[in-house]
């Protein structure tokens, strides 16, 4: 068996981790798929990966090198996927840390750089995107060695290796001069270098540790990890121990090796190779796979636990059933459970109403998984985020957040003024060239729909990153949304006389010629309180005049509303219709005179 080195990657969101993992793929002449091959970003494989441009899932690869198996993973950057970042890092014996070359060190680089430093973790530091015309790599590197002063690393940790990269161009070297690069070379030598081999005994007692989950049509739910100790073979008999303790006896009918990207069925496995296993059909992270003679049970690993709920419910507007595959009760409630066999971080109720509570670690964790939902082909509406609140000493306890702001210094006061108004509180604050670097704590439900506000009052050019702090008491003076929606009177298709009608009157979400029912939100009033609007309304023709007379007025350009901005959008009285072609905006009671007149026992 060929020497093996373990080593994650680590780095802020689009600091090129995904890029950089390519690079060393098709340098080490990494046998691809042809879809792979074919692909600018082949660690990206989900289609909402590749138009986000966000690691969400992590995932594993390997290349040999020099008769060395390095077993590659690529971790999520986004603070909602932290979790798996620090289970991952479990797995690796060094890291990889990512740093672009003209921003330096960010937010997400801080919090998983300070996990891997209490693992005692060998860093090698990655200078990348020097090719860019603004890039700053000596500047970036001292923001690196501040960030390990800051975080209290040893000497040894201070003493990290050096690459400077073009993970786009696939280039390395050890000075930060791109015209003396010519592949990635370099970077493999490094991590040959000063990555050590995993320590454990082939020959000791069988010790695995499942760090991720993954599902698999016909072996079922697969569980991945790292073997510490001992050896692992196909149809072993071995013990399973989970979270509290309880030994179970199985057996391993299916044991997988990574092998460049995919995984491939092996006899054995040693300690210190990462594998994929099948046979256990209720392993869950965290939990250890031991021999059956002499089961020793490993350090548990620590599952996030969720922040953010949201209600689920089958899909019962006026269009039910007309655009999506699944739209049953039965069906939803399916594909929610088989979700649950691979995100721990997912926690989901049974309501006595029929619909499901949701939770999940924030917004960004629940608004793509209704994302991919609906792109399987479900149909089914959601209510408003709601935060996680505990009791704890008879107060309320809510999540916060630690959030990071980096924007041109003129936008400072209005992003203060605007987070102080969310219940923000700040924690630090600094101005460099023009640029103000600031903290706040805050609590998670003041983040609800600040994203979209924030890049719209910095004009674009500001970066907003949290990541989740801890419990503190809630606070009493929360500002609900100060405007009202303007709800359609009349089912039918809009009409552009109808929308000219009332642009005036607020933000439209939607243009004419659009399939609409009564009780749906068309748009957003100026003012607060609802607004019934008949965005259906055509032009009365008479033997006067044509349809087309009468002086031409300018019609705005609808504000398109995506699914993370719906979900932002919508008050307690309302929710989001999500169907695979469509995400509409609906009053939760689409007729309220009927509804009145129902809780009085008359009828129309």
């Amino acid at each position: 068996m060929p020497s093996i080195r373990n080593i994650a990657i680590i780095a802020h969101v689009d600091h090129g981790k995904t890029t950089l993992v390519d690079a060393l793929l098709r340098q080490a002449h990494t046998k691809l798929s042809k879809d792979a091959a074919a692909s600018d970003l082949i660690m990206d494989s989900n289609d909402i990966e590749r138009e986000r441009g966000i690691t969400i899932f992590s995932k594993n690869a390997s290349v040999m090198w020099q008769d060395v198996k390095i077993n590659i993973i690529d971790t999520p950057g986004h603070a909602d996927f932290g979790g798996e970042v620090e289970r991952v890092l479990s797995m690796a014996d060094g890291c990889l840390l990512l740093v672009d070359a003209k921003e330096g060190p960010m937010p997400q680089t801080r919090f998983v750089l300070k996990k891997a430093l209490s693992l005692k973790h060998k860093i090698i530091v990655v200078i990348n995107k020097i090719d860019k015309s603004d890039a700053n790599p000596d500047h970036a590197l001292d923001k690196t060695f501040d960030l390990f002063v800051e975080l209290g690393a040893d000497d040894r940790a201070l003493d990290f290796p050096i690459v400077y990269a073009s993970a786009k161009q696939g280039k390395a070297g050890l000075e930060a001069d791109i015209t003396t690069m010519n592949d990635i070379t370099p970077l493999f030598d490094v991590i040959l270098k000063h990555i050590p081999a995993p320590t454990g005994n082939a020959q000791e007692s069988l010790q695995m540790l499942i760090t991720s989950l993954s599902s698999d049509d016909f072996k079922g739910k697969i569980g991945i990890g790292r073997i510490y100790n001992g050896t692992m073979r196909k149809g072993q008999e071995i013990v399973h121990i989970n979270r509290v303790g309880v030994h179970a006896v199985a057996r391993i009918t299916s044991l997988m090796t990574f092998i460049g990207l995919e995984r491939v069925e092996v006899e054995s496995a040693e300690a210190g190779d990462i594998v994929a296993l099948a046979g256990i059909s209720d392993i869950t992270i965290g939990e250890t796979i031991a021999d059956k003679e002499n089961p020793k049970a490993l350090p548990l690993l620590s599952v996030d636990q969720p922040t953010v709920k949201m209600v689920f419910t089958v899909n019962n507007s006026p269009f039910a059933g007309t655009e999506g595959t699944y739209s049953t009760s039965r069906q939803v409630r399916e594909r929610l459970a088989q979700e649950l066999q691979t995100d721990v971080a997912l926690r989901i109720e049974d309501s006595d109403d029929g619909a499901w509570t949701v939770s999940g670690r924030g917004e960004l964790h629940l608004a793509i998984f209704i994302e991919r939902l609906r792109r399987e082909g479900y149909e089914f509406q959601v209510g408003r985020p709601h935060v996680i609140a505990k009791e704890v000493d008879g107060k309320t306890m809510v999540p916060y957040e630690w959030l990071t702001i980096e924007v041109p210094e003129e936008y400072s006061g209005l992003v203060i003024e605007n987070i102080g108004k969310r219940n923000g509180v700040m924690q630090d604050m600094k101005v460099e060239n023009g640029v103000a670097f600031m903290e706040f704590l805050i609590p998670t439900r003041g983040l609800f729909g600040y994203r979209n506000e924030f890049l719209t009052e910095t004009r674009g050019l500001g970066i907003m990153h949290s990541i989740f702090y801890q419990y503190q008491p809630d606070v009493a003076n929360w500002r609900e949304r100060e405007q009202g929606s303007l709800v359609a009177t009349e089912a039918g298709v809009t009409n552009l006389y109808g929308l000219l009608n009332i642009q005036n009157r607020g933000i439209l979400f939607l243009g004419s010629a659009v399939k609409i029912y009564k009780g749906q939100v068309v748009g957003q009033h100026s003012r607060s309180g609802d607004l019934q609007v008949n965005a259906c309304k055509a032009k009365e023709l008479s033997n006067m005049r044509s349809k087309g007379d009468g002086p031409t007025e300018h019609f705005d350009v609808p504000r398109v509303m995506l699914l993370e901005n719906a979900l932002q959008y919508i008050g307690d009285d309302e929710m989001v219709e999500v169907t695979p072609l469509n995400v509409r905006i609906r009053k939760i009671v689409l007729d309220k005179d009927d509804e009145r007149r129902r809780a009085r026992g008359m009828t129309k």
